[in-house]
């Protein structure tokens, strides 16, 4: 019992603190927003390194890299394994909807209701060029602007930019390189300070957002909340497990479990793929997962894999649908709806301000009235919480599903022997 505690001591105070503070957020209600300040403070500390640690990660990753040869196979494996995963949660989460209709027969008044009442969204709207966009979308203007964590996508293109130039200068990159290795160090180490102070603040935040968001869910949404949920734990516990077991067999089932609560109680706490960048490298190094690999597939994955996105893209989609009483039964109506959803969660994720772009692209292919885009709105707040566990902790496995693609069949194998010599 005590060896069982002792690895799993930081997984358990974090149940600990989420249910302490959910307990909390129901009883005082909105008055629990007073600790909230508490939850701030740690997701500021976690904010406030993800610029250097993403920069220093991934820099570092492809700086110290044996040969282009094996950044070209990590990159395209990515690339396989993102795209093979959001199909797969595209598929899967229209035959949810399939089954059980996300309206069914509620009372959409109250939805409407609150569509009158939103009015227009503070959001800017206004059309932007597909060329135009896809250049904001991966450059910056200002070297300055990368120092945000609003610029996710666009640090990872100068970090591999970076890296990519120190590998191919030879050996006056070495210093450079040597450099990046350290700074990451340091960083992984810092992450190792403040999580000391995770289940405080994750408790403190938790309960300020059952207190205050608790209550508002509407009859309207309650459904599609509901097949949401049963999507996200078919998805979260067997597809994850059939991709774990893809990577590496049975003992990827094992390895993958074992260390994924931590990642996932994370992810459900903060609803941000980009608070979880620090835990789920601490993961995926503990599911032997090569560090050259970690490094770049979760930072490029927290921006750009959003298999939880692509459940809220379907979602949506039918609930509008639904709504409306639009035909989903032709073919024609099928392929746009994943297609799209698929669009939604898998590429413009990878937006800054994706959500409202994603949720624009569904009104104007479909032809829904502007006025509908609060109606969705509200369905990206009350699945905020398990679409980050689906996008955050999928990263974990899809690193697996890279491995087993870069290293071969035996990578888990040789990893697990090498832990088990380190630790002998």
């Amino acid at each position: 019992m005590k060896a069982f505690f002792k690895g799993y001591q930081t997984t358990i105070l974090l149940l600990v603190a989420l249910v302490a503070g959910g307990a909390a957020g129901i009883y005082f209600g909105p008055k629990a927003v007073i600790v909230k300040p508490f939850g701030d403070l740690f997701l500021n500390l976690m904010f406030m390194i993800i610029v250097p640690l993403v920069f220093f990660s991934i820099a570092s990753a492809i700086a110290n890299m044996n040969g282009m040869k094996r950044l070209g196979k990590i990159m395209g494996s990515i690339f396989l394994v993102f795209v093979a995963t959001a199909a797969v949660a595209a598929v899967v989460g229209f035959a949810g909807t399939s089954i059980m209709d996300p309206l069914g027969n509620a009372d959409v008044s109250s939805i409407k209701e609150l569509m009158d009442q939103s009015g227009t969204p503070d959001e800017k709207t206004e059309e932007v060029s597909f060329l135009a966009q896809l250049v904001a979308t991966f450059t910056v203007p200002d070297f300055a602007d990368l120092f945000s964590k609003s610029n996710m996508l666009q640090l990872i293109v100068f970090s591999v930019l970076f890296g990519l130039s120190t590998s191919l200068v030879g050996e006056k990159g070495k210093p450079v390189a040597e450099f990046l290795s350290s700074g990451t160090a340091v960083m992984m180490k810092i992450v190792q300070i403040i999580m000391y102070y995770a289940p405080i603040g994750l408790g403190c935040y938790f309960a300020s957002v059952v207190g205050e968001l608790g209550p508002q869910i509407l009859e309207g949404y309650a459904r599609a909340f509901i097949l949401y949920m049963i999507l996200t734990v078919i998805y979260f516990f067997g597809f994850f497990t059939l991709y774990a077991f893809i990577a590496g067999g049975r003992d990827g089932i094992k390895v993958f479990w074992k260390n994924a609560a931590t990642p996932s109680v994370t992810a459900i706490a903060t609803c941000s793929s980009a608070a979880c960048i620090p835990v789920n490298l601490q993961a995926v190094g503990k599911m032997g997962v090569p560090k050259d690999i970690a490094e770049t597939i979760i930072p490029l994955g927290a921006n750009t894999h959003k298999d939880g996105s692509v459940f809220g893209g379907v979602l949506k989609i039918v609930f509008l649908f639904s709504l409306f009483g639009k035909d989903m039964s032709s073919l024609s109506s099928i392929l746009s709806i994943l297609a799209v959803s698929f669009l939604v969660g898998a590429v413009m994720g990878a937006i800054p301000g994706g959500g409202m772009i994603g949720e624009m692209l569904i009104l104007s292919v479909f032809g829904f009235p502007p006025e509908t885009l609060p109606i969705i709105a509200v369905i990206s707040t009350i699945i905020d919480a398990p679409a980050t566990l689906l996008n955050s902790t999928g990263n974990t496995v899809c690193a697996m599903l890279v491995t087993r693609l870069v290293e071969g069949k035996n990578w888990l194998a040789e990893s697990l022997k090498l832990n088990k010599n380190i630790a002998s």
